[in-house]
């Protein structure tokens, strides 16, 4: 039997759900910045990981030499914030702004064909590949989870 949970309740959970995800989404978008430290102390810790250290090194030797490409990493932090601020409509007003919610869902789930497609062209093993879906996953859950409950209000 499912639990029924009062419109306060169902709110409340709703943009607890929807503040999670929009963290989520800043701090995914703010270590784009600093990805060559990142990478450098990824490295570190796991010095015996080929991928880690070629992408490292890959990394390091393009920021030497050519610094601006780096700003497609901005670019793609910047996405991430922006999107996150998207989700301040639903947070405000979720059924409203159920679209914004639905948006999201769909967004989670392309990363599943672009991962695959896109990092076969580019080489990406698949188990990075899978990593990347995870966050598509970790995305879609709790967008799905608000949307479910947003469509009951």
């Amino acid at each position: 039997m499912r639990r029924q949970w009062s419109r306060e309740a169902r709110l409340r959970r709703v943009r607890l759900w929807l503040v999670f995800f929009m963290v989520a989404l800043v701090l995914s978008g703010l270590t784009a910045f600093p990805l060559e430290s990142e990478l450098r102390v990824l490295a570190g810790y796991w010095p015996g990981s080929v991928w880690i250290n070629r992408v490292y090194g890959a990394l390091r030797d393009v920021n030497a030499r050519y610094p601006f490409l780096a700003y497609g990493y901005d670019w793609l932090a910047f996405a991430h914030l922006v999107i996150a601020v998207a989700f301040i409509g639903p947070l405000r007003d979720p059924v409203r702004n159920i679209w914004v919610i639905g948006f999201g869902m769909i967004a989670c789930v392309m990363i599943f064909p672009l991962a695959f497609i896109a990092g076969a062209v580019r080489g990406i093993p698949v188990w990075w590949r899978a990593i990347d879906c995870a966050f598509g996953v970790a995305g879609v859950v709790p967008l799905a989870i608000c949307y479910r409950e947003v469509r009951t209000l």
